[in-house]
């Protein structure tokens, strides 16, 4: 089945302005509910009100809780951050605010740890305890980020920096800072308690409990936008950049709207994702543009254990006119998706120069479905490793590695085995990559019912499935050869 049989099953997406007009989306291969835009107060403030200096130096901190405060207590509105350079610690978004960036405000937030507490959320999938967000809310409803600002989170002062992927003068750049190296001298650390941290967590973002928080502070770095179970949202229009991890992390939100964003991230920053939307439905990502450090659109829904207590969903999602240039993937669903992934249109987005185009990834242990997911008009340019790839023995690592092999091990299938079906693809274009199509899965519950369509992949190599069933290709040509 593929996109084009189901176009005349469209349902209308309609989006109300905040004041003004209505969006109107057609063609959707799945009912797609009304996505209600924030009901915003015609009020608002400057900044300067609240004895803001937009020197770069002066902390603006209070000047933002303060003039939220009074917004607030007068039913909502806009704050208006204007032209200048504006050092705060974190801001605190609540109901009916709308955060505004004029187009020469720049919000940079501080690298001072003891204003950033740790807190009880969620990341990565697990409930665990990091530090406060830069921007955060919970449980906020008809709330925005908007205007043509930039909204840079510092992130240089949080991250550790791997020794091979920067440049010779970087590395040096990076070393005149301060920090503490690994013991092999391949890694930089922004101070001791990251490094201890490190050690015990490998590879993971997950520190021994016993380590005392606050030396550890810098290893518990946060997401810079988290928006947690809010309803009603709106980002459009600003920049997000330099985050000290994910940039922007919506979670079970509802009805959430993104529009015309630049998302960047330096290259080589870890977990330096672009938007992870982690069980959120009714959601709108279009026009919007992501150079990034991993992933750079993803789809999430919690982690083994932890996401299928939540059981909490990623629906309802449709992502339209979009570019990525670096990034791990351009849009990827996984690896934490044990709540379920459904109902996801992707079309007309470019991807150029990523590692990945379309990124599908789990593994053993996650559980969770992912399933009715259309990905349409897709064009891509100098992929590092696959166009496509499906890979259901992921070990945390980018793709470009090539690690995670299938084996012929079978494992009783459970509630902890990962499902993907239903998932097509069409009028896709790639013009170079390493691979033009992996697809591996797990020899007890193999992947099913794929779909390509009407496809041209110009590849070093071709397509390889394992352990899949009911895999079409519809007018599909590699290299200029009909599969």
């Amino acid at each position: 089945m593929t996109l084009k049989k189901l176009l005349p099953l469209c349902a209308v997406l309609v989006l109300s302005a905040c004041g003004a007009g209505k969006e109107e989306a057609c063609d959707l291969p799945f009912d797609m509910p009304e996505i209600r835009l924030p009901s915003i107060p015609e009020r608002s403030v400057l900044l300067t009100d609240f004895g803001a200096v937009g020197d770069g130096v002066t902390p603006a901190t209070e000047a933002f809780a303060a003039a939220i405060r009074s917004l607030s207590e007068r039913g909502g509105g806009r704050l208006v951050v204007p032209a200048g350079i504006w050092l705060t610690g974190p801001i605190g978004l609540e109901s009916h605010i709308d955060l505004h960036l004029e187009s020469e405000a720049v919000i940079v937030f501080s690298s001072d740890r003891s204003l950033y507490p740790v807190i009880e959320t969620n990341f990565e999938g697990l409930d665990v305890r990091r530090c406060l967000s830069p921007i955060h809310a919970l449980g906020a409803t008809d709330i925005a980020i908007t205007g043509a600002g930039v909204i840079d989170g510092n992130g240089d002062a949080w991250r550790e920096v791997k020794k091979r992927k920067v440049s010779p003068d970087l590395w040096k750049a990076v070393l005149r800072r301060g920090g503490v190296l690994s013991e092999d001298g391949s890694v930089w650390y922004p101070d001791e308690g990251y490094r201890k941290a490190r050690l015990t967590a490998g590879s993971l973002n997950r520190q021994d409990p016993s380590l005392d928080e606050q030396e550890i502070l810098t290893f518990l770095r946060p997401v810079m936008v988290s928006l947690r179970e809010c309803e009603r949202v709106l980002i459009e229009g600003c920049t997000f950049q330099n985050s000290p991890c994910w940039n922007l992390h919506p979670l079970y939100c509802k009805d959430l709207t993104v529009r015309n964003i630049q998302v960047r991230n330096p290259h080589y920053s870890t977990n330096g994702d672009g938007i992870d939307i982690d069980a959120c439905e009714n959601v709108r990502l279009t026009g919007s543009t992501f150079d990034v450090g991993d992933d750079a659109i993803c789809l999430k829904s919690g982690k083994d254990e932890d996401g299928r207590r939540h059981g909490r969903k990623c629906r309802n999602v449709v992502i339209e006119d979009c570019t990525v240039y670096h990034g791990h993937g351009g849009f990827v669903v996984g690896s934490e998706m044990s709540g379920g992934v459904e109902n996801v249109l992707v079309r007309r987005c470019r991807f150029l120069g990523t590692d990945v185009g379309l990124r599908f990834k789990s593994t053993r242990g996650r559980g969770g479905l992912v399933k009715d997911i259309w990905c349409d008009h897709i064009y891509m340019k100098d992929i590092v490793a696959d166009a496509v790839i499906f890979n259901l023995y992921y070990a945390g690592v980018a793709a470009t590695d090539r690690t995670g092999a299938a084996t012929e091990d079978l494992v009783p299938v459970d509630e902890t085995t990962p499902r993907m079906e239903d998932i097509h693809f069409s009028d896709i274009v790639c013009s170079g990559a390493a691979r033009a199509v992996s697809i591996t899965g797990l020899p007890e519950l193999p992947l099913r019912r794929l779909g390509f369509r009407d496809c041209t992949f110009q590849a070093e190599e071709g397509v390889s499935v394992v352990n899949a069933e009911e895999v079409s290709f519809d007018n599909v040509t590699v290299n200029g050869e009909k599969l």
